[in-house]
């Protein structure tokens, strides 16, 4: 089968954001770990590939399924989707992770690809309704032909909002539950060990630290490499059903059923999704661990046990619930939960608003970006 040139660049952009997603998002992983001087920064990035590319077998072999994946898919109407859309997406997420990774502020990836393929979809509902209004009303004038436009766009369901309020909710509620967990695992250690030599107390913190940044690191495969699964399974769906059509499998299937379909038929894709975090996790992300692991609050063995079990914990809950959330959002929530049980000042809230804003920010900026390539890449198409 001789796949279009757009669908193979779109797949190979969605890899090169993965990728591009293990140093940028991925280093959250080890910033903890790094920062307590468990691990070195070559042995925590090696630590935490590994434990990445795990999860593709945890997710294939025991879990069953790819519900965050799916999730991706779904978030906008199969009618308003081609490959100009997810390809202008991609763009726009992969031009914000690249800005925010130089500037080492820790946004979100995942949002940013959220944000990319929702801008790029209403982009695209905007310009067909445009079209339909111009020649229904010739004579108007532009700025009255945008206007009716925009009215046709509001009521069409471009954005599965189903799928995508979850998405926002836990913007909010991803950092706020790292950081409850966070304050009662400390709080439930710190009781357990308070009669403890704390030289003895602090190696044993840093062995399980290594089992708390595994679980992390397997919690953040599960979430994020399964983001862009979602991207190339809504671009190769995209080509079954409507540049084939006819009797393809896909085109005759309920749709419900079509993404579960493609990672057994393309099981390539999960595959490479996973290893290819799991590689970028190993090329850089450094001044991210830097920002995380202690420009937030100062970080113990002890603590970053809490910081990245809670994380871990999380993740694993947003994952059985097929809600694709930030690992940033989370593990910062998480950080600052334990800076808390020492007290509020040990939390550095300058930091903490500037990470605040980069994540309201992301997801408009990412659509913004998005809807604008889309008109170049129909213009020049």
């Amino acid at each position: 089968m001789e796949l279009p040139v757009l669908l193979i660049i779109i797949i190979v952009l969605a890899l090169i954001f993965d990728y591009i997603n293990g140093f940028h998002d991925a280093a959250n992983s080890i910033a903890t770990i790094v920062s307590t001087k468990v691990l070195t920064p070559f042995q925590a990035v090696l630590w935490a590939a590994v434990w990445n590319f795990a999860a593709f077998f945890v997710a294939m072999y025991i879990i069953g399924e790819f519900k965050i994946g799916n999730t991706i898919a779904k978030t906008v109407n199969e009618d308003f989707i081609n490959l100009e859309v997810i390809f202008s997406g991609l763009i726009a997420a992969i031009a914000w992770n690249l800005l925010t990774w130089w500037f080492g502020i820790p946004s979100s990836s995942s949002h940013t690809l959220i944000g990319g393929f929702l801008g790029a979809a209403l982009m695209h509902a905007l310009v067909m309704d445009y079209h339909h209004v111009a020649l229904a009303n010739p004579d108007l004038g532009i700025f009255d032909k945008l206007k009716l436009a925009f009215q046709q766009l509001f009521t069409q369901n471009v954005v599965k909002y189903e799928k995508v309020i979850p998405i926002f909710l836990f913007i909010f509620m991803a950092p706020f539950i790292g950081m409850l967990v966070s304050v009662i695992i400390t709080l439930i250690i710190v009781n357990f060990a308070k009669n403890s030599n704390p030289r003895k107390a602090d190696a044993h913190f840093k062995k399980w630290q290594l089992a708390s940044s595994a679980l992390f690191s397997l919690g953040h495969g599960l979430n994020d490499a399964q983001k862009v699964m979602g991207i190339i399974g809504a671009a190769v769906i995209y080509y079954h059903v409507t540049l084939i059509g006819g009797n393809d499998p896909y085109a005759l299937m309920d749709s419900a059923d079509r993404f579960k379909h493609f990672t057994t038929d393309y099981i390539w894709v999960p595959f490479v999704s996973f290893l290819a975090i799991g590689l970028g996790t190993m090329s850089g992300g450094w001044k991210i661990v830097k920002t995380m692991g202690t420009k937030i609050t100062k970080v113990t063995p002890l603590e970053g046990v809490s910081a990245e079990s809670a994380g871990a914990i999380t993740l694993f809950i947003t994952d059985h619930l097929g809600i694709p959330v930030s690992t940033t959002h989370t593990i910062t929530g998480a950080i600052i939960g334990v800076g808390l049980t020492k007290r509020v000042s040990a939390v550095r809230w300058g930091i903490t608003v500037s990470l605040l804003w980069a994540w309201v920010l992301t997801i408009p900026i990412s659509a913004v970006v998005a809807g604008i390539t889309y008109i170049l890449v129909i213009a020049v198409r």
